[in-house]
């Protein structure tokens, strides 16, 4: 019997930082000890599916029978009830279990052991909503006073409190010219070529074709 550790991070925050994957692994070794192999899904939500997660189809791919995967928690499986009851029975159709470092639910098979499984992942599913909507609602506020959300788009620069978005007027006569040169019918390439053969400052590394349609596809 080898036990297998599957980790997961929602951010490419947090999976270039490290701490979450490094934390979820010190659990998974606490637990089992010996780990036959870690697997490490980055930057994955927690509503993705099975087949949007090549780590953890790797992982799955390993298991043999009576072969456990280990988590940290079981919210590392996924947020979505539906989703996390696909990866077991796909860790089943292997005679391989799940397991939970921090002890959630028994991986038994009796009428109460799933349902108390079940309670669980409908709690993470449940944590999600609520995050979603917190998040979706300080995003709405930071919009209704102005405030930068996310990276700062093209015409805008932000204003001395370095949070409100106030118009740059250098970029909005850009802006205007870029409209303007496509109505002429120049291309995405003759424009970035235009713009920087007239000196214009751009953001990044020179104009090119990308940059002129983002700026299109924003105006």
């Amino acid at each position: 019997m080898a036990t297998h550790a599957y980790l997961r991070v929602s951010t490419a925050q947090q999976a270039q930082s490290g701490a979450g994957l490094d934390a979820q692994e010190d659990a998974c070794r606490r637990a089992a000890g010996t780990l036959a192999g870690v697997y490490k899904d980055e930057g994955v939500s927690g509503k993705t599916g099975l087949d949007k997660r090549p780590a953890l189809l790797e992982a799955i791919a390993e298991l043999g029978k009576g072969d456990v995967l280990i988590v940290a928690k079981r919210d590392r499986l996924g947020r979505d009830p539906l989703a996390v009851a696909m990866i077991e029975s796909a860790v089943k159709r292997k005679g391989a279990r799940i397991a939970s470092a921090a002890g959630e639910g028994s991986d038994g098979d009796s009428p109460t052991d799933i349902l108390m499984r079940r309670m669980v992942d409908a709690f993470a599913e449940y944590e999600r909503l609520v995050i979603g909507a917190r998040t979706k609602s300080a995003l709405q506020a930071k919009k209704a006073r102005n405030e930068r959300v996310g990276s700062i788009p093209y015409g805008h620069r932000l204003d001395d409190d370095g949070k409100t978005l106030i118009a740059d007027n250098d970029e909005r006569a850009i802006i205007a010219e870029v409209i303007q040169l496509q109505a002429e019918g120049l291309s995405l390439r003759a424009i970035a070529a235009r713009l920087e053969s007239a000196g214009h400052r751009p953001r990044g590394n020179g104009w090119h074709p990308q940059t002129v349609k983002n700026i299109l596809a924003a105006a």
